[in-house]
């Protein structure tokens, strides 16, 4: 079980959730860090103490400097402020909810300090998973997956004392988002606010968009690809409306172990930061009496476009997943702000992925070009 954690992104989504686990678990936090948001920061900092309080807007971290004059905190502020936080000598798990590509570059600092991993952060596999993997494979770090669907993975592989022998194929569970069963014409005109309205899950909006176009599905397949070192042919897609599996896993006898739960995050994340243990973390259980059924179908691919680019771009390989990322998230930024269509957003990503061509055997340093490069792209078609 963590002793002392450091939260990257503690103002977001995953953050406060994380904190709401350390707060009922009574884990210390010695670090934590967000871009601007200091209202929150000053309020968990008051709350936790942390030795360290990284902000990445340097203007917002002087502000926050002055309001916490009267505490013990170390407020810093700028991207070293925020590697500094990732590698707090403190701490000895790192969660890294950090979104987009700015979560890449602390975890592989909190790697190299030896830290274990609580990944929440997709980019960080999707783009350079070949690097943070082997890295800590070599530093000989963890990394605990946060998300619901590789949770459960990770869990039901406990099922099995040679999971690497006996498994025949992972099954990521995908909720379908607002628009299942809706057809492309159906989607034409969909609004913003649409978009946001997820069935089950309460999340930001950019990973929200990304449940809606079914691209998520797709980086959580990436993702899985390199958590787990699997090829594509071993993950198989299929839309649970219910979010009550979270994903399951098959092994050679025929057997397949899934893990169950309510619609929560603090279950995974309470997961990863009690490992090998589990703690009551004050979450709700499941009443099966009142569940009327358990669905499944097959993800429309025609439909939700970028579900079909993010499979190829995991068959490719190289920097693919760093331009769709890229992409992904110039599209989604876009379509958030009324620029584009929703349906749109496929096609600018397939468009910009197709301008800048995909390397093989990247650096980090390519990685980040990549998908800069496609980011650029995107916002080149405006």
């Amino acid at each position: 079980m963590v002793s002392n954690l450091s939260v990257l992104d503690s103002t977001g989504s995953i953050g406060t959730q994380t904190l709401d686990v350390a707060r009922a678990l009574g884990i210390k936090v010695s670090a934590i860090a967000a871009n601007k948001n200091i209202k929150i920061l000053e309020e968990q900092a008051r709350e936790f103490s942390p030795g360290i309080v990284a902000v990445a807007d340097e203007a917002a971290a002087k502000e926050l400097k002055v309001a916490l004059a009267d505490t013990k905190c170390k407020v810093s502020g700028g991207r070293s402020a925020v590697l500094q936080a990732a590698a707090c000598s403190e701490a000895d798990t790192v969660m890294s909810s950090l979104v987009g590509m700015s979560g890449i570059e602390p975890t592989l600092c909190a790697i190299e300090a030896g830290k274990d991993i609580a990944l929440a952060n997709k980019e960080t596999l999707v783009c350079a998973g070949e690097i943070v993997m082997r890295r800590a494979k070599e530093k000989n770090v963890r990394v605990i997956p946060v998300d619901s669907e590789h949770s459960a993975i990770f869990q039901s592989l406990h099922a099995s004392v040679a999971p690497q022998r006996e498994l025949t194929r992972i099954i990521l569970t995908a909720s379908g988002g607002p628009f299942f069963g809706k057809k492309r014409d159906e989607l034409e005109n969909v609004t913003v606010e649409q978009a946001l309205r997820h069935p089950n899950w309460s999340m930001g909006a950019k990973v929200t968009i990304d449940s809606a176009s079914l691209m998520n599905k797709g980086l959580e397949f990436m993702e899985a690809m390199w958590l787990f070192d699997l090829s594509p042919s071993q993950i198989d897609i299929v839309v649970h409306r219910e979010s009550i599996i979270h994903s399951m896993v098959e092994f050679r006898d025929g057997a397949i172990i899934a893990q169950l739960g309510t619609p929560d995050m603090r279950t995974p994340i309470s997961f990863a930061l009690t490992y090998p243990e589990r703690k009551n973390f004050g979450g709700e259980y499941i009443d099966f009496t009142k569940l009327s059924s358990l669905s499944f179908a097959l993800p429309d691919t025609e439909t939700f476009r970028c579900l079909a680019l993010a499979l190829s771009a995991a068959r490719q390989g190289g920097t693919a997943g760093a331009l769709l990322n890229g992409a992904n998230e110039a599209a989604v930024d876009l379509f958030l702000n009324s620029k584009i269509k929703f349906l749109e957003i496929a096609d600018y990503i397939e468009r910009a992925t197709s301008a800048v061509g995909v390397s093989d055997n990247p650096t980090l340093a390519d990685v980040i070009s990549a998908s800069e490069s496609a980011r650029d792209a995107v916002y080149s078609m405006i």
